[in-house]
């Protein structure tokens, strides 16, 4: 049976082709149209599913979409009803768009691909299912609880279930408007950055303020009860009312109006950003305590939006209310494709589970998206005219990447097949020295050109990991925070930061550990174990790079500049790598410098076609 999923209209759009229960691929439609968290029908990624699953859409046995467009509506209908004499034009636009897109998935998709495989095969999973399916399906756990937390889907914004073989039961609800995920939105927004992509750079910040709003926050914002239920003070949000998520009463709480997007952050940025998150860690910790006794289960797996926040993540994990964590990689709504899919193959088509073994996941270290061969990556640079080393010898090659690093250089790396979600797991990533105290802002500022304060996480072997980070549990997606080893530690950064009237800058250049580019300024870390048998190329890079400087971790951030989604193809990879100060690239086995390339065209006159691998 081939079940292809698919999620769109929201935000990061994605799809995802499974066979016989086995995830063959999936990606996010950003990757092939350039455009950052791309809402729309994904038929770039749903055209790349099938090609790698050898399939056309005639031998698809259902088309599954990550949510319920008829819940949905009645949800809009609902709120439109409830806010009408408030704030008429929103909810008349919104009640237009949603009719205009979720309402016409069926049409839509046979006006792309004409008939669709077998009879009746467009299929709806509710949201929180699609979530829940994504965490728990391909975990290596046989039964675990479930936690997803998001901003909302169709009613449901947080939900509470466990998972059992082939079947997942949602025991426990927290439906619209009360949402965590609308209420850290909403604190981002207040802070000057984009909602649905900014809250990462709020979770970046907390740790350069103190968490002085934090009693605020629960006094005026949210109620939270002893289990981690939680309603909202509708009276100071205006999300369902506007494209604004606070309007003045909750300015008048936090002295003022919101920061302008692009101007100085200050010290309230700072001091919201520790307050907000210490509550979103309260309550989620509250939740997964919840779960541990009403399911009396020793495993937890995670999904939704709030379960990219791996600070809360890795609180959860050393709170030890559960033995063991897995949390989805692409946590969002682009892992709803991928769980809307395998909702339908197990829990309504009741086909069986592969048994876990408790350790190993069915992901494929997320490594699932196109792939280049080295012969496709040397016909465009040949015809691109950039001149190229070629190393054919593995062992070579990954000695040759380390060597690089360790003289301080940074490099942009692109091997095998892309990752899906929003993480950069070394097929499509950007990799440095992390010993150099300069590197955090170098990256920053003239790689990545983001904001200074922003940390870069740690790729560490996983044989090496707990030698370096109070770890001792697989971090393979990046998403668990863990304390850099107290023996690792030097002097806080954060002496003379309010003397400095709060330079983040200066504070960034210090070194906090013997692994500086990757602490922060509270002696954290994003941490990514590596293993052999998942990544081999990544874990060689690391081994080589231990081989030579005797230190088995590197920094790895996502292969792309602020504002732009993470590289795909090798001429994505290279014009990122022109435009930026990075100083090596390599594509497959070819190495490139940067000295020895020509000068970039304005025009696109040098753009080829070549074929995914």
């Amino acid at each position: 049976m081939v079940v292809l999923g698919f999620s769109s209209y929201f935000h990061d759009s994605a799809a995802a082709i499974i066979r016989d229960g086995t995830i063959v691929a999936a990606a996010q439609e950003e990757r092939f149209t350039r455009q950052k968290h791309d809402p729309g029908l994904p038929t770039n990624a749903i055209a790349y599913c099938l090609e790698a699953a050898g399939v056309s859409m005639e031998d698809v046995d259902a088309v599954v979409y990550y949510e319920d467009p008829v819940l949905k509506f009645d949800r809009s209908v609902a709120s439109a009803t409830t806010r009408w004499g408030v704030s008429r034009d929103h909810q008349a636009a919104s009640l237009a768009t949603l009719v205009a897109q979720k309402l016409s998935v069926p049409r839509d998709l046979r006006q792309l691909f004409g008939k669709l495989g077998k009879e009746d095969c467009i299929h709806t999973v509710p949201h929180h299912l699609s979530h829940a399916a994504s965490a728990f399906f391909p975990s290596p756990y046989a039964s675990a609880a479930i936690l997803s937390v998001d901003g909302v889907g169709e009613w449901a914004s947080t939900t509470l279930g466990h998972g059992r073989d082939r079947r997942i039961t949602i025991d426990r609800c927290i439906e619209y408007p009360h949402s965590l995920g609308l209420l850290y939105s909403a604190i981002t927004a207040f802070c000057g950055f984009k909602v649905n992509s900014g809250e990462y750079k709020l979770m970046g910040l907390a740790p350069y303020g103190t968490p002085v709003y934090a009693k605020e926050i629960r006094d005026r914002l949210v109620e939270v009860k002893e289990d981690g239920s939680f309603r909202l003070n509708m009276d100071l949000f205006t999300f369902m009312d506007g494209d604004r998520m606070t309007g003045e009463p909750f300015f008048k709480i936090f002295g003022g109006p919101p920061r302008k997007a692009e101007t100085r952050i200050g010290k309230r940025e700072m001091d919201l950003a520790a307050s907000i998150q210490e509550v979103t860690e309260d309550i989620m910790i509250r939740l997964a305590r919840t779960l541990a006794k009403d399911t009396g289960e020793s495993n937890l797996v995670m999904a939704g939006g709030v379960a990219l926040n791996c600070v809360a993540n890795g609180k959860i994990l050393r709170a030890g209310i559960f033995k063991n964590l897995w949390i989805q990689p692409a946590a969002g709504d682009a892992g709803g494709a991928l769980g809307a899919a395998l909702a339908y193959y197990h829990q309504h088509q009741q086909k069986p589970r592969t048994p876990r073994d408790g350790i190993s996941d069915t992901q494929f270290g997320s490594l699932l998206g196109p792939s280049f061969s080295t012969e496709a990556v040397r016909e465009y640079l040949d015809e691109r005219g950039a001149p190229y080393t070629m190393v054919e010898n593995e062992g070579e090659l990954v000695r040759a990447i380390a060597t690089e690093m360790a003289a301080g250089k940074v490099v942009g790396h692109l091997a095998g097949r892309m990752e899906f979600g929003p993480r950069s797991l070394g097929a499509r990533s950007i990799l440095g020295d992390p010993r150099n105290p300069e590197m955090q802002a170098r990256m920053n500022l003239k790689i990545k050109f983001r904001e200074s304060f922003r940390p870069f996480a740690p790729a560490v072997l996983a044989e090496r990991c707990s030698d370096y980070f109070d770890l001792a549990h697989p971090s393979p997606y990046m998403l668990l925070v863990a304390p850099v080893r107290e023996d690792r530690r030097l002097a806080s950064s954060m002496d003379g930061f309010e003397q400095s009237n709060y330079d983040m800058l200066a504070v960034v250049n210090r070194a906090r550990s013997d692994v500086p580019a990757v602490t922060h300024v509270d002696f954290s870390a994003r941490v990514q174990t590596v293993a052999q048998d998942v990544n081999p190329r990544f874990h060689g890079i690391l081994k080589a790079f231990e081989q030579l400087t005797g230190c088995p971790v590197c920094v790895n951030t996502s292969f792309n500049v602020r504002g732009e989604p993470i590289v795909c193809t090798p001429e994505d990879a290279y014009v990122c790598f022109m435009r930026t100060q990075m100083d090596i690239l390599v594509l497959e086995n070819c190495i490139l410098r940067k000295e020895d390339q020509p000068p970039m065209p304005e025009d696109n006159s040098w753009k080829t076609e070549y074929e995914l691998d």
